[in-house]
């Protein structure tokens, strides 16, 4: 197990808490990293680009010229890709991008992209975040209270928490996030992760089986 401290929201240390090392003490594996990234980035990909082929553009199907005695090359018609306003050969079309990898594969990257955060000192544990009232005021003063005013901070929570949704909606570089749902891509993207003490039991729950 890894001691680690706890912290109350005005950055206090209050206590200690034990992280299990298979969750939060792996090695670092960018081989992982790299593949879970390209998955995501895919994934979010539309695929609604499309060209228009030789038999869907609207140009005219009649012959350009006779077939001898012009002293031109033969042709066919306008419709052809080498010809200005003709069909693209080989263009995209719409299609699906998105793929899965391995189950396995994806929680080994995700417990190690924890465990980085933890090696590189970029992770704090919280008992508590609670705000009074969704005002983006209150969590840019938890924030500094961390020195975390001007970095990018992953906020990790057990559950979904409107207020404090609402709260980093107008913060560029704050996501909200609850803990079932981390994934490599975020947890690369942001420098910082703030987890309160309830999310660890859903981490381990979500990518420890």
């Amino acid at each position: 197990m890894i001691q680690v401290p706890l912290y109350n929201q005005k950055a206090e240390k209050i206590g200690e808490i034990e992280l299990k090392d298979e969750l939060f003490g792996i090695e670092k594996r960018p081989d992982l990293f790299y593949t879970c990234v390209v998955m995501h980035l895919a994934n979010g990909r539309q695929g609604t680009h499309s060209t228009k082929r030789r038999g869907e553009v609207n140009r005219s199907s009649r012959k350009v010229w006779p077939q001898k005695g012009t002293g031109h090359a033969r042709q066919g018609d306008r419709k052809a890709t080498h010809w200005v306003g003709g069909g693209r050969p080989f263009g995209p079309k719409p299609r699906d991008y998105s793929y899965k990898i391995p189950k396995k594969m994806r929680r080994l990257a995700i417990r190690s992209a924890l465990s980085t955060k933890l090696m590189e000192n970029n992770l704090y544990i919280l008992d508590k975040i609670e705000l009074s009232q969704p005002k983006t005021k209150e969590l840019v003063n938890i924030l500094n209270n961390f020195g975390l005013k001007e970095a990018k901070v992953l906020i990790g929570i057990p559950q979904k928490d409107e207020t404090l949704k609402r709260a980093a909606m107008n913060l560029e570089n704050v996501k909200t996030m609850v803990a079932s749902c981390l994934n490599v891509y975020d947890l690369l993207k942001y420098d910082y992760l703030l987890l309160t003490v309830d999310a660890i039991p859903v981490i381990e729950e979500a990518f420890l089986k």
